[in-house]
């Protein structure tokens, strides 16, 4: 457990173990989050991240990617399609 003083303007400095877990770096910011009746801190570049994989949860499955070698092959696919419309652009 680690503790930390609230200043008058309501600042407080996170403790160094705390910001080696949370991978905290000068100039990240925090999210705080209420869950049932406890605030949780986090990073908020990894809360961020992870909000973003649950909204894609799924996604792959409805696209029908259902092995790794299915993304290497839309992602090849991809690639050609905007390969070959910049030539058309260009040319």
């Amino acid at each position: 457990m680690e503790l930390a003083k609230v200043t008058t303007r309501g600042q407080i400095t996170i403790p160094k173990e705390i910001r080696k877990k949370l991978n905290l770096k000068e100039g990240d910011k925090v999210v705080f989050i209420e869950e049932n009746g406890k605030i949780i801190i986090e990073n908020s570049a990894v809360f961020a991240l992870r909000q973003i994989q649950n909204e894609f949860k799924g996604e792959a499955e409805k696209a029908g990617l259902k092995s790794e070698q299915d993304i290497v092959d839309l992602v090849k696919k991809i690639r050609k399609e905007m390969c070959e419309e910049q030539h058309a652009n260009n040319g």
